[in-house]
Order: C-alpha cells, then structure tokens, then sequence
C-alpha cells in the first residue's frame, strides 16, 4: 500500500503541475511568459526525474529526492510575482496545495519530511504574495486553507493505514487458525497412514510369529528386515509421479502356506501422483494378504486400467469363499484402515463387494482432478486451477483486507467532507451572503450536504455499510446542491471565493461512491461541472484568462477528487486482491514449513516408541538372532502385537474407548485360541488416553501370555477404575515378573499395578483412582 500511496502522490503532483503551469501560462502576459517558463519548466524537469525514480527506487538518495521536491515548490512559488494577476495566484496556490497534500503520500513513512516540505510550500506561497503585492501583507485564509488540507491528508493516511493493519492483524489470526486445522488434518491423515502401515508390516508379521512354530519360517527374515524399512520411512512426504503398473508388478504374493498367484491385466504405464500411488498399492498388498489368509484359494486376478477421462481403477478379484463385507467388526483394521482409509486420504475411493459363497471383488478408484490439495498430505499434484477450497479461502482474505480499506476510505472521505464543509466552506457562505441570489437556497443546500454527511456517519462511524437506498437519495440531494449553488451563484463567482459548494460535494459523493468502480464517481464529478459550466455559459462565454483561472480551480478540486477516486479503486480492486493472494502464498509456505516440522518430529516420536520394544524383536527376527521357535520370543511377539492392537484402537470413535481397546487385545489372545470372558460392572466415565494404556497394558501382557483360559474384569465407581485378568496358566513363573513397559509410555502416578499367584492361577490388578473433580462429574452421570 505505501508503494501505491507514493506513485500515486508523484504522479497526481506531475500532472498538475503540468496542466496548471499550461493554464498559468495561458492567462500571462506575453511579456512575462518566456521568465514563468524558466521557472516553471525546471520545475516539471524536477517532476520528470521524480517519476524516473519511481522506476529505480534506490538509484538516487533521499536527500536529492527532497531536494527535488523542495524545488517545485519554491520555482512554482516564484513563479507568482512574474506572471501576475489572479491567474498567478491561483495557479500557485492549486500547484502548491497539491503538492504539500502529496508529498504527505510520497513521505508516508518519513512524516518529518512531509511536514517540512510542507511548512516550505506555506512559506513560499506567503513569500510569492508578498513579492506579487509590495507593501501589503501576505492573504492568510489561502495558507490555512492549505494547513487544513494538510492535516486533513495526514489524518486520511493514518485512518487508511490503521484499517489496513486491522486488516492484516485479521487476515492473520484467521490464517493461523487455518493453519493449525491444516496441520491437526494433516498431523491425523499421517497417524492413520502410520498405523495402517503398522498394522500391515510389524502387527501382521507378529502375530503371525506369536500363533506358533508349525510351518515354514523362511519367509520371515526378509519380512521382518522389509518390516524395519516401512517403519523407518517418513510418510507423507512423497513427491512427484509413479508408473502405477510398474508398482502393482511387484505387489508381493505372499510366502509358505498364504501365497497367492496373482494372473495380472494391467494396461501401463499409469502415470499416477505417488500419494495415490502408494495408497493403491499399499491396499493392493493387503488385500491380496486377506486372500491369502481368508479366501481359501491360491489364485487371484488383478486389473489395472485408465478410463475415459483419466479415472485409474484397480481391481482384484477371486473366486473365494467370500464373506459379508458389513459383517466384519470395526476393529478389523485391514479393509477399514488399510484399503478404505488410504484411498479416502488421498482423494480416492475402494469398495469391497462380497457374498458369502461368491468371491470376493476390491475396486480402487481415483479421479486426478477429484484430488483436493492440502499442504503435506504426500500427493504431487500438477498445476492446475486453485482449487475450491482454496478459491474460498482467498477470496474471504480478499473480501476482509477490502472490507477494511474501503471502510478507511470511506472514514477518510467522510473526514475530509465535515472537516471542509464547517471550516473553508461555512466561512465562504457566511462571507458572501449578499452575493448569492438568494441566500436562503444557499443556506439551505448547506444544511442539506450537512444532513447528507451525518445521515453517512452514522452508518460507517457504527462500521456498517450505507444501504443502496439511501445512498441514492443522499447521492441526489448532494447534485441537487450542486445544481441549486451554481444558478444561484453569479457566472462570474464560479469556482471562486465565494463558491463554496464547488469543492465540498465531491468529497460527499466520493465516500457515497467508494465501494463502486471509479466510473460512476467520474461521471457524478461530470454532472457536477456540467452544471456549473451550464450556468456559466448561460450568462455568456469567459474569456480565454476566466476559462483558464476555473480550469484551474477545476482541476485543484474536482482534478484532486477523481484522483482520489482513481487510488481508491485500486486499492480495493488491486492492492487488496495481490495484498490477498501474497498472504495465501505466505501462509501456505509457513504452513507447509510447519506441517513438516511437525510431521518429522511425530515421526521421530513414533519411532522411538517402537526402539525398546517392537525394533528390537524385528531385527532379531530380521538377522536371525532372534527365532520363531523360541517360546520366549513367540510370546514377546504376542505381546507387541497386542500392544499396537490396542493402539489401532486408540483411533476408533466409539462410546467406550476402554472397553474397545481391551477388547481389541482379548481378540489377539483369542486368536491363539485362548478362551477370554470379559466382565463390566459400572459405567467407566472419561478416562484419558495415557490412562487407558497405563490401565490395559498389564491385561494386555497377561492375555498375550495365555493360552488355555482368562477371565478379564472391568469394575467402575465414582472414585475408581479396577481392570484385572485371572489368568489360569502359567509357565516358569514369568507371569509373575513385571513386563517391560512401552517406550513412550511411563508409569502414570495414579495408576498401580498389583499382581499375585494362588494355585497355578496368576492375578494381575490395574487400579486407577479419580481425581476428585472427576468423581463429582462421575457421580452426576
């Protein structure tokens, strides 16, 4: 904005310099022309390289800058004595007013300079009437004229950039709020792609280990070293494209007992983002596993294909026993998260359709422009249109920082309009009262423009917009005044002293007309000098020195005005969309940046969670050093899978999370066919995450070691949670010993574990006990 502020205060001060040089020079004698020409054409020499340093900022120093500008003033200023008469007087006063104004603008960000260039134009324009008129004092009305429209400048920038900043400190609190969604979404799509690729990798290779030695164990190092290598990977953070056929050639068909023979019809290459790339294969990898494991076959056939308007589907199908998709429990994680989940992530869709008897048919489906960005999900996508939602988020940005900048404006016109109506404009109409015929109609226009500026102040002064209907009335009374000042002011008055009207109404229609294209602004000013030439000419045509003193005049005010009008739309219709545009692109950078900072560190977190437990059995198991015929080691296993069972349940939106999750660990224990009931006595009430792990990890360990029979019982009150396993096996004592803990899981104060053998059968109790403030809410439940 200030960049803006400044070209338009150089540009609008080099053209009116220009133009009313020309008409000065118009209304001077012959004989004094060629000396106001060696004054005046130096001084538009000084514009022109003022302009030149618009263009290159930094080639010429500050100082030579103000230099410049101090000397249009002084060169206009002495330009006075030598052409003489009124033409002189006014050209230097419309020259001098303009500029001090906008050098306000030029110096926005230096008001010391400003202010002295200013105090110089009062000085020579004092000093030039003096020089015009020996021996009489200098008029002192024009030079409070020209203080008033400085402070009133000021006072505009200020109120402008004030809004702006509201603007910005707006633009960017919603922004920071959008950016924490942004990254909580992103933050949650990579959780879940974590634990689908958890479950797929080290969960499945796990369990598998921890359900017994009888088959072939060969498979299993490459597994567990493969296993090591998803983990270690930083997901979300692929980027660019992947030949989709080349990736579904390697989809692995499984080892010993579970492999499959995959028939493949994959029409390639499918070029294909590598988010959703990976997301298909990945699903494709599992699904082929289920069929493995599920189906009862050893055959399948997968498909791979473009249809008509670049939709990639994927289909694997077999000839199984099949089963009934809606049957399967939420927390089966392998269709729900690993399949479903990953293509819902990345823009996508996969269906399962299945009867019992009937086989089996998964379909992925991905459409390249049904893909909605967002920073940090993994998928590259190629330029393309903004999409909607960031369409929406741009254009509200925009919406705001215009908002406000048209509200400033507004205030700023409205400022400008009192300010010079109850000063300059009440004293002319109070100073000329026997001039005008009649004076009533004069006085009555005034209070009319008065009423027209307190009827706006009360809409914008409440920061609400003036409704259409009443802007269109008040935009009429305001031409009626102008039409009642200029035929009831003498031809010969116009634009002078005594018209008061001439210079104010402009101002009143321009904070009526700031939210409209300029163009319905020009045309007001058009009607409005229509008018007043009309009642000009009606009493005969002026001579060529009166058409220059009003061209003059005209263009001080109603030339000021426009160029106010002109700034003011390109503020609204260009600084604020590329101010809106420059924030989306900043934030969009710092989200990015921040998305993946955050995403590195969840990474790293994770990981470590894995090093003192699930790490260290797949490197074993991976190098050899560990064996799947070690009932130490089977058992270990079934004790992380357990774990991260439970922890794939941390994510289900269910009413219960303790239940869920200690029935996701009873469900690995009875997959080794261990025989587990489950007891509940009391509702659980809210109980935190790191509760429930600190409550079911002790149960988990003891059902991962069971293998005959376990009762598992919940006990709630409001002052406690009680959940214990009576386990009715035990071997070499080592239910007894304490198990290590999870990485990343401490031992939470409020929770104590107690554990306890009595006839071959091992009793383990976690014990949580309320907070108070939580017993009082769990009373009232």
């Amino acid at each position: 904005m200030i960049l803006t502020l400044e070209r338009y205060g150089v540009w609008f001060r080099s053209i009116v310099v220009c133009l009313c040089s020309a008409l000065g020079v118009v209304s001077a004698d012959a004989a004094d022309i060629p000396l106001a020409l060696s004054l005046l054409v130096p001084a538009l020499l000084a514009c022109g390289v003022r302009l030149y340093a618009l263009r290159r900022p930094h080639l010429l120093p500050l100082a030579l800058l103000w230099t410049l500008d101090a000397g249009v003033v002084v060169l206009t200023g002495l330009s006075q004595p030598v052409i003489g008469g009124n033409g002189a007087d006014v050209m230097v006063e419309a020259i001098v007013g303009i500029s001090v104004v906008a050098f306000q603008y030029e110096w926005a960000t230096r008001p010391v300079f400003g202010a002295a260039l200013a105090a110089l134009g009062v000085v020579v324009c004092a000093l030039g009437d003096v020089l015009a008129s020996p021996g009489h004092s200098p008029d002192l009305i024009p030079l409070v004229r020209m203080l008033i429209q400085v402070g009133l400048s000021r006072a505009a920038y200020l109120i402008v950039r004030t809004r702006a900043r509201a603007a910005d400190r707006s633009a960017a609190a919603r922004a920071a709020a959008r950016r924490e969604v942004d990254v909580a979404a992103a933050r949650r799509a990579t959780e879940r792609e974590y634990l689908a690729t958890l479950h797929d990798t080290a969960s499945a290779t796990l369990l598998m280990v921890s359900q017994g030695d009888g088959r072939d164990w060969s498979w299993l190092p490459p597994r567990a070293r493969q296993d090591l290598g998803a983990l270690s990977a930083v997901p979300g953070f692929e980027t660019g494209s992947v030949d989709l056929a080349e990736l579904l050639g390697c989809v692995p068909e499984g080892e010993g007992e579970d492999r499959v023979r995959l028939k493949t019809r994959i029409e390639g290459p499918l070029a294909v983002p590598s988010g959703p790339g990976l997301a298909i294969f990945n699903g494709v990898r599992e699904a082929v596993t289920n069929v493995g494991r599920h189906a009862g076959v050893r055959e399948a056939e997968l498909r791979a294909r473009v249809e008509e308007g670049g939709d990639v589907v994927v289909e694997l199908s077999d000839a199984g026993r099949g089963f009934d998709p809606g049957s399967v429990p939420a927390r089966r994680r392998g269709i729900s998260n690993s399949i479903v989940g990953r293509m819902h992530a990345v823009g996508g869709s996969a269906t399962i359709t299945s009867e019992p008897g009937s086989g089996t048919l998964v379909r992925w489906h991905w459409h390249p422009r049904g893909r909605v960005s967002q920073a940090g999900d993994g998928a590259h996508v190629t330029p393309a249109p903004r999409p909607p939602r960031a369409q929406v988020q741009h254009a509200a940005v925009v919406r705001l920082i215009r908002g406000q900048l048209l509200h400033g404006a507004q205030l700023a016109a409205l400022l400008i309009s009192l300010v010079w109506q109850f000063t300059i404009s009440l004293r002319r109409l109070a100073a000329y009262q026997d001039v005008y015929r009649p004076a009533w109609a004069q006085t009555a226009a005034f209070v009319c423009l008065a009423v027209v500026a307190v009827v706006g102040a009360t809409y914008l002064l409440r920061g609400r917009q003036i409704p259409p209907r009443v802007r269109w009335w008040s935009l009429g009374s305001v031409l009626a005044v102008s039409a009642v000042c200029a035929f009831t002011l003498p031809p010969e008055q116009s634009t002078g002293p005594a018209d008061w009207a001439f210079g104010v109404v402009g101002w009143h229609a321009l904070f009526l007309l700031a939210d409209l294209r300029v163009r319905v602004f020009a045309a007001f000013l058009g009607a409005h000098m229509g008018l007043n030439a009309t009642a000009v000419f009606l009493s005969g045509a002026p001579t060529a020195a009166e058409s220059a003193v009003m061209g003059i005049s005209t263009i001080s005010a109603c030339g000021f005005q426009l160029s106010v009008g002109v700034l003011m739309t390109h503020l609204l219709h260009g600084t604020a969309p590329a101010a809106g545009t420059a924030a989306a692109r900043e934030e969009e950078l710092r989200t990015r940046e921040r998305i993946h900072e955050d995403m590195q560190r969840d990474h790293k977190e994770r990981y470590r969670a894995l090093t003192a437990t699930t790490v260290p059995l797949l490197v074993g198991l991976g190098h050899g050093t560990l064996s799947p015929h070690d009932e130490e080691v089977r058992l270990r296993c079934g004790v992380e899978a357990a774990r991260m069972r439970r922890l794939f349940a941390e994510s289900d939106a269910v009413s219960d999370p303790l239940l869920n999750e200690l029935r996701a660990c009873v469900e690995v224990a009875e997959h080794r066919g261990a025989t587990i009931s489950l007891a509940v006595r009391g509702r659980q009430g809210e109980v935190p995450v790191r509760i429930r792990r600190e409550l079911i990890d002790p149960v988990a360990v003891t059902l991962s070691r069971t293998r005959s029979i376990a009762r598992v019982t919940v006990v709630s009150t409001p002052s406690s949670v009680r959940v214990s396993v009576i386990s009715e096996d035990r071997a070499d004592g080592r239910h007894t010993e304490e198990p290590p803990r999870a990485h990343g899981h401490a031992a939470d104060a409020g929770v104590t574990v107690a554990r306890t053998t009595r006839d071959g059968s091992l009793w383990v109790e976690a014990v949580w006990r309320r907070p108070t403030e939580l017993q009082e809410l769990t009373r009232h439940e």
